[in-house]
Protein backbone atom coordinates (compact mmCIF):
# COMPACT_ATOMS: atom_id res chain seq x y z
CA UNK A 1 0.00 0.00 0.00
CA UNK A 2 1.16 3.67 -0.96
CA UNK A 3 1.57 6.10 1.58
CA UNK A 4 -1.28 8.75 1.22
CA UNK A 5 -0.62 12.58 0.87
CA UNK A 6 -1.28 14.72 4.09
CA UNK A 7 -4.23 16.10 1.61
CA UNK A 8 -5.82 12.74 1.22
CA UNK A 9 -5.63 12.33 5.16
CA UNK A 10 -7.69 15.33 5.71
CA UNK A 11 -10.26 14.92 2.68
CA UNK A 12 -10.62 11.60 4.43
CA UNK A 13 -11.17 12.73 7.96
CA UNK A 14 -13.88 15.51 5.81
CA UNK A 15 -14.94 12.58 4.10
CA UNK A 16 -15.72 10.01 7.06
CA UNK A 17 -17.12 13.48 9.36
CA UNK A 18 -19.68 14.39 6.37
CA UNK A 19 -20.94 11.16 4.85
CA UNK A 20 -20.63 8.86 7.97
CA UNK A 21 -17.85 6.16 8.97
CA UNK A 22 -20.28 3.31 7.69
CA UNK A 23 -21.12 5.20 4.26
CA UNK A 24 -16.93 5.61 3.68
CA UNK A 25 -15.97 2.05 4.99
CA UNK A 26 -18.85 0.39 2.60
CA UNK A 27 -17.32 2.07 -0.36
CA UNK A 28 -13.92 1.17 0.70
CA UNK A 29 -14.80 -2.24 0.93
CA UNK A 30 -16.17 -2.03 -2.58
CA UNK A 31 -13.37 -0.33 -4.12
CA UNK A 32 -11.24 -2.04 -7.38
CA UNK A 33 -8.21 -1.91 -8.53
CA UNK A 34 -10.16 -0.49 -11.30
CA UNK A 35 -12.01 2.88 -9.38
CA UNK A 36 -9.52 3.43 -6.97
CA UNK A 37 -7.15 6.01 -8.30
CA UNK A 38 -10.52 7.66 -9.13
CA UNK A 39 -11.53 7.41 -4.89
CA UNK A 40 -8.30 8.82 -4.38
CA UNK A 41 -9.04 11.65 -6.63
CA UNK A 42 -11.90 12.31 -4.80
CA UNK A 43 -10.77 12.26 -1.42
CA UNK A 44 -7.91 14.00 -2.20
CA UNK A 45 -9.39 16.66 -4.31
CA UNK A 46 -13.11 17.17 -3.49
CA UNK A 47 -12.49 16.28 0.57
CA UNK A 48 -9.57 17.29 0.83
CA UNK A 49 -9.00 20.43 -1.27
CA UNK A 50 -12.49 22.22 -1.36
CA UNK A 51 -14.80 20.51 1.90
CA UNK A 52 -11.79 21.39 4.24
CA UNK A 53 -11.25 24.67 3.11
CA UNK A 54 -11.99 27.67 6.09
CA UNK A 55 -14.17 29.95 4.45
CA UNK A 56 -17.43 27.93 4.53
CA UNK A 57 -19.04 25.96 7.16
CA UNK A 58 -19.83 22.43 6.30
CA UNK A 59 -23.70 23.43 6.42
CA UNK A 60 -23.07 25.95 3.75
CA UNK A 61 -20.77 23.77 1.73
CA UNK A 62 -23.39 21.12 1.98
CA UNK A 63 -26.50 23.77 1.16
CA UNK A 64 -24.12 24.19 -2.40
CA UNK A 65 -23.46 20.96 -3.04
CA UNK A 66 -26.99 19.67 -2.90
CA UNK A 67 -27.77 22.80 -5.02
CA UNK A 68 -25.21 22.09 -8.03
CA UNK A 69 -26.01 18.56 -7.55
CA UNK A 70 -29.93 19.25 -8.26
CA UNK A 71 -29.57 21.81 -10.75
CA UNK A 72 -26.91 19.03 -13.20
CA UNK A 73 -29.48 16.15 -12.37
CA UNK A 74 -27.04 14.11 -10.52
CA UNK A 75 -29.69 12.18 -8.57
CA UNK A 76 -27.59 9.51 -7.00
CA UNK A 77 -25.38 11.86 -5.77
CA UNK A 78 -27.81 14.10 -4.29
CA UNK A 79 -29.69 11.23 -2.40
CA UNK A 80 -26.36 11.04 -0.54
CA UNK A 81 -25.80 14.42 0.25
CA UNK A 82 -29.20 14.94 1.66
CA UNK A 83 -28.38 11.84 4.19
CA UNK A 84 -25.06 13.83 4.84
CA UNK A 85 -27.12 16.66 6.19
CA UNK A 86 -27.70 14.61 9.37
CA UNK A 87 -23.67 15.83 10.05
CA UNK A 88 -23.43 19.07 7.88
CA UNK A 89 -26.25 20.57 9.97
CA UNK A 90 -27.76 21.27 7.22
CA UNK A 91 -31.54 21.65 8.00
CA UNK A 92 -35.01 20.54 5.38
CA UNK A 93 -35.79 24.29 5.27
CA UNK A 94 -32.21 25.07 4.04
CA UNK A 95 -33.06 22.72 1.62
CA UNK A 96 -36.29 24.25 0.58
CA UNK A 97 -34.48 27.48 0.07
CA UNK A 98 -31.78 25.73 -1.91
CA UNK A 99 -34.47 24.22 -4.13
CA UNK A 100 -35.89 27.59 -5.39
CA UNK A 101 -32.69 28.91 -5.77
CA UNK A 102 -32.05 25.73 -8.16
CA UNK A 103 -35.83 26.39 -9.61
CA UNK A 104 -34.75 30.26 -10.86
CA UNK A 105 -31.24 29.56 -11.63
CA UNK A 106 -31.36 26.25 -13.33
CA UNK A 107 -35.11 25.37 -13.95
CA UNK A 108 -37.75 24.46 -12.59
CA UNK A 109 -37.92 20.61 -13.85
CA UNK A 110 -34.27 20.14 -11.98
CA UNK A 111 -36.02 21.48 -9.04
CA UNK A 112 -39.35 19.65 -9.16
CA UNK A 113 -37.43 16.29 -9.92
CA UNK A 114 -34.68 17.02 -7.05
CA UNK A 115 -37.49 17.93 -4.75
CA UNK A 116 -39.21 14.90 -5.21
CA UNK A 117 -35.78 13.01 -4.07
CA UNK A 118 -35.04 15.02 -1.35
CA UNK A 119 -38.69 14.07 0.24
CA UNK A 120 -38.34 10.57 -0.49
CA UNK A 121 -34.80 10.70 1.63
CA UNK A 122 -35.89 12.81 4.37
CA UNK A 123 -38.85 10.77 4.61
CA UNK A 124 -36.61 7.96 4.31
CA UNK A 125 -34.25 9.17 7.25
CA UNK A 126 -37.17 9.83 9.47
CA UNK A 127 -38.20 6.29 8.97
CA UNK A 128 -34.88 5.18 9.94
CA UNK A 129 -34.42 7.00 12.78
CA UNK A 130 -38.02 6.30 14.53
CA UNK A 131 -37.38 2.67 13.43
CA UNK A 132 -33.39 3.51 15.64
CA UNK A 133 -35.58 4.69 18.32
CA UNK A 134 -37.84 1.51 18.76
CA UNK A 135 -35.06 -0.80 18.73
CA UNK A 136 -33.29 1.03 20.99
CA UNK A 137 -29.97 1.73 18.78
Amino acid sequence: MTEKSRRYEQGMATRRSVLGDDWVDRAEASKTEFDAPFQELITEAAWGHVWTRPNWTKRERSMVTIALLAALGHHDELAMHVRATRNTGATPEDLREAMLHVAIYAGVPAANHAIKIIKQTLAAMEREESENKESGA
